[in-house]
């Protein structure tokens, strides 16, 4: 391999590894607040790209709006389903709202199946995202320069909100323990409705920059890169937003350097995921950032 085709794939991996990151911190801001796996997460990732598409195609938007109208609509439908779906449950036992989140996902997933129609759809590319840029001997598409830097962009405004702001402490202090930050006089239902909305924009952002990438959409979208995310967040320490960046990470470098360096393997990519994720859950159950929480009695 030469050093200019080992630096296309470095930045091939480095790019989708950050679109990873992206979708892995919702699912990981949710269960650090609630201790819920929001099977949903991937679907909300499929609506973003059909909002998107009929935005286009129906209503002639331009496609900055459409994507801004996207974001703003899976933003409301993510919050919607955490009121319709996980509040009512939220003071029954955990399964409960488990099942709840997988009923969710098959709902939006077979709703949008009737809607939609099970044929795919291509999904429009500006001519910006899919530019050629050549520097060195590499040539890239712009989008893989372009979804590292929003990716970067958004994680870092994320994390100083998080970390800097009195809402971001009010969110680790729920995360921390629901019951006595309620004591404290947070409003623990803004605060969870604030996660879910976070989580959802990044989802849908997340899920625009996966249809540039693979422009071909079906209800079913979703469901791979909301798996890979989920494990991503898993690997780096579900509940921890450095570990969903860096699982993230790991596990685009993974993929993609799986396929430059042993192309007979290309047909195992996706199951590149889920080996880390036995490796990792047996090596190190809470994840390479995970902390060990110790149950209460």
């Amino acid at each position: 391999m030469t050093f200019q085709l080992f630096l296309q794939h470095l930045v091939n991996g480095i790019s989708l590894g950050s679109l990873y990151a992206l979708i892995a911190i919702g699912y990981t801001m949710v269960y650090g607040i609630l201790r819920l796996i929001n099977f949903a997460h991937g679907d909300i990732i499929m609506l973003a790209t059909y909002i998107v598409f009929f935005g286009i195609l129906i209503f002639s938007l331009p496609w900055w709006l459409a994507f801004i109208i996207s974001i703003i609509l899976t933003t409301i439908i993510g919050v919607t389903v955490e009121r319709a779906a996980y509040r009512p449950l939220r003071n029954a036992p955990r399964i409960s709202i488990l099942i709840s989140a997988i009923g969710v996902s098959f709902l939006i997933e077979n709703l949008s199946l009737v809607i939609f129609g099970g044929r795919a759809k291509s999904f429009y590319q500006p001519h910006i995202f899919t530019k050629i840029i050549n520097f060195g001997g590499v040539s890239l598409m712009s989008l893989t320069f372009i979804i590292p830097v929003t990716a970067g962009i958004l994680l870092y405004c994320l994390t100083y909100l998080v970390n800097h702001t009195k809402t971001g402490m009010a969110m680790r202090a729920t995360a921390r323990d629901f019951e006595t930050a309620r004591l404290m006089g947070i409003d623990i239902n803004a605060i969870i409705s604030l996660t879910f909305a976070i989580g959802s924009a990044l989802a849908a952002v997340g899920g625009i920059m996966w249809g540039l990438r693979y422009p071909q959409i079906h209800p079913f979208i979703g469901i791979m890169p909301g798996l890979k995310c989920f494990i991503a967040a898993v690997v780096g320490g579900i509940g921890n937003i450095p570990g969903a960046m860096l699982g993230g990470f790991i596990l685009g470098l993974g993929e993609i350097m799986l396929v430059a360096l042993l192309p007979t393997l290309t047909g195992y990519r996706d199951a590149f995921a889920f080996i880390l994720l036995i490796i990792i859950l047996l090596v190190r159950p809470t994840g390479i950032l995970g902390e060990k929480i110790a149950e209460k009695v």
